[in-house]
């Protein structure tokens, strides 16, 4: 028989009320209890998942009966910091606990906590309830039912006896879900997690979390061993993908607790990045997010996303993660900021709006902006592997137009000479007949053609920059039409996927890829040039070579032109060409007549390329979006 008695200093009808509300999610109760083992020196902390019980034990400091620690661990809502002495643990580790009211945790998941503790040969025991008699005295445990699953020595034992919330079907998934809200775990401090025999063990921060990631930031010295972690594919732009920051100081004047106005130095530290991708990455419902932006203080989550507060709901945010680090937030002679549930901060407090400043404008908009680089890199290389897929396709078609042709000579040559001796006319409709025969044979092999032309660019926009605002309404209308901007080059663009691709921009750019795909190659495709001109053309190098380049080649085209310049040969003179005109501002204008042609034009090319156009009124519709009519 127990001749310790357990007394519990507070109204056993709060408990009761407060116990399932203050928390409503088994990982936040389980990081409490972490925390509270953490707070007592513990060097391993146990998750051990029965079939009716959750346990959390850790081989930490323990409580004695004796010297009083089970009295202040039941003077629940003590402030367990009162003075910097009190800050610290005999380690020199910062205590994450402050109001005293975590070791209600486990009664938010279970009706019924069983608590064991040992220091040295010292045994105590008793079992936290919600339902609590008048008298406030708990119902001890017997000593020799003081038994623990893990510990030899000092150390305490929670279990949660038949718990309302579950853990995770599978203990790689609990591992999960606790690293993101326990990060600051290392060969000082261990959780294990275990169920049955199987057993995770987490001693250092989530690598594969940082391993996954598309771009980085970090924040502060202490986080700078990250980057070893952090590994792309694009060594070469490294520089954009990797920012390594110092931490984020930012001077306040507050008012401590015992009223005294003070200066203060809030610091942010901690990391941001983007992942490299969010497929497959959410298993199940019960997870937590993957796109989250964590608060730290001393080390423990204080909340869990600020993302929601400090986004914008843009499409890429889905890719954003961070882990920050406001140690201010626990600063002991400041008022406590955290919400009663300790799931979030109070919002009105100026150390939390400074803080959701800070990632609002500058490190979110940041990351986003490193992130758009690496979906841009992420296109060129695409580019580039279709580029040389092209290139092969077209080498593979002159070796298939090359053979074609030695077989067909080799094979005709080989029959002439065991059918003909003396050549008549007769002889030579066999020939006629035998060359026509392997050509038909033989012309499998050119299967390749269709393929090789349909990667083709299909429509060249020739302009200079300095009348781009005409090409735009060009590029506009093509696409309103049906034409894929992947089909268009237009090389000032602010669509990169209708510009030449990076890899092929050389000392001649776009000649280069012209040349290559359409000049020295067998498919007989051909590129449309739709050219804008206008007395900029004159003055332009390169709009005048293109223009030679379509005599030359004798490619079809239609020209759209700027007032007052007037095209000429070789461009096609005698036709009919749209006309655009410029106000006394520069605005490009359009009569209605000149809305008319030009809607003509783009309908000309679409159908003739094959595209499925829009009718004439529709055309015009849309057209008066885009240019002012006079």
């Amino acid at each position: 028989m127990s001749t310790k008695e357990y007394k519990l200093n507070i109204d056993p009808a709060i408990l009761e009320l407060l116990g399932p509300s203050l928390y409503t999610n088994i990982y936040y109760i389980i990081a409490e209890l972490i925390a509270n083992a953490y707070d007592a020196d513990a060097h391993n902390v146990y998750v051990i998942d029965k079939k009716d019980s959750i346990v959390v034990e850790d081989d930490g400091k323990g409580m004695s009966y004796t010297d009083g620690d089970i009295d202040k661990y039941l003077n629940v809502a003590r402030v367990s910091r009162k003075s910097k002495e009190d800050e610290v643990t005999d380690l020199g580790r910062k205590k994450m606990g402050r109001k005293g009211v975590g070791k209600l945790a486990a009664l938010s998941v279970s009706e019924n906590v069983l608590v064991k503790t040992m220091v040295n040969t010292e045994k105590s025991g008793f079992v936290l309830s919600r339902k609590v008699n008048e008298d406030k005295l708990l119902q001890p445990i017997e000593e020799e039912k003081i038994l623990f699953d893990k510990i030899d020595g000092n150390g305490t034992s929670i279990e949660m006896i038949n718990p309302q919330y579950k853990l995770h079907s599978t203990i790689k998934a609990i591992k999960r879900n606790l690293l993101k809200i326990f990060p600051m775990v290392s060969d000082e401090f261990t959780i294990h997690i275990i169920r049955g025999d199987d057993e995770e063990i987490i001693s250092s921060f989530d690598k594969e979390m940082i391993g996954e990631l598309s771009t980085l930031i970090t924040v502060g010295e202490k986080f700078k061993y990250l980057n070893d972690y952090f590994k792309t594919s694009y060594s070469n732009n490294i520089s954009e993908l990797l920012d390594n920051r110092e931490s984020i100081k930012i001077p306040l004047s507050l008012f401590n607790r015992e009223g005294e106005f003070k200066e203060y130095t809030l610091e942010i530290k901690g990391w941001i990045g983007t992942y490299i991708t969010t497929r497959g990455r959410k298993v199940e419902i019960t997870d937590f997010p993957d796109n989250f932006i964590s608060l730290f203080a001393n080390n423990k989550m204080g909340e869990f996303n600020i993302l929601p507060a400090v986004g914008q709901n843009k499409l890429n945010e889905v890719f954003v993660v961070g882990q920050l680090h406001v140690d201010l937030f626990e600063l002991t002679e400041l008022p406590d900021m955290a919400l009663s549930n300790r799931q979030g901060y109070k919002s009105d407090d100026v150390r939390y709006q400074k803080v959701l400043e800070q990632v609002r404008n500058v490190l979110l908009p940041d990351i986003l902006k490193m992130r758009d680089k690496f979906v841009a890199l992420g296109k060129n290389e695409k580019e580039k592997q279709k580029l040389e897929k092209q290139k092969e396709d077209e080498k593979k078609l002159r070796t298939s137009v090359d053979n074609f042709k030695k077989k067909s000579s080799t094979n005709v040559a080989h029959k002439l000479s065991k059918k003909i001796k003396n050549i008549s006319q007769e002889n030579i409709e066999e020939i006629q007949k035998i060359v026509e025969d392997e050509m038909n044979a033989n012309s499998i092999d050119l299967g390749l053609k269709s393929v090789v032309d349909n990667n083709k660019k299909k429509i060249l926009i020739s302009q200079t920059y300095k009348d781009k605002d005409l090409a735009d309404i060009v590029f506009n209308m093509l696409l309103y039409n049906g034409v894929p901007v992947e089909d268009i080059i237009y090389t000032n663009c602010d669509d990169e996927r209708a510009r030449i691709p990076e890899v092929a921009s050389g000392k001649s750019g776009i000649y280069d890829y012209l040349r290559d795909f359409f000049v020295n190659s067998y498919s007989t495709q051909k590129i449309y040039i739709i050219f804008v001109t206008s007395e900029n053309t004159k003055k332009s190098w390169g709009a005048l070579t293109e223009v030679g380049a379509a005599w030359i080649t004798q490619i079809n085209h239609k020209v759209f032109n700027i007032a007052d310049f007037r095209p000429e040969h070789p461009l096609d003179d005698e036709s009919q060409w749209h006309i655009s005109c410029r106000d006394s501002s520069g605005i490009l204008t359009m009569s209605k007549l000149s809305c008319d042609i030009f809607a003509q034009k783009i309908e000309v090319i679409c159908e003739y390329l094959g595209y499925k156009k829009k009718d004439r009124a529709s055309n015009l519709k849309h057209l008066e979006t885009l240019v002012k009519i006079v």
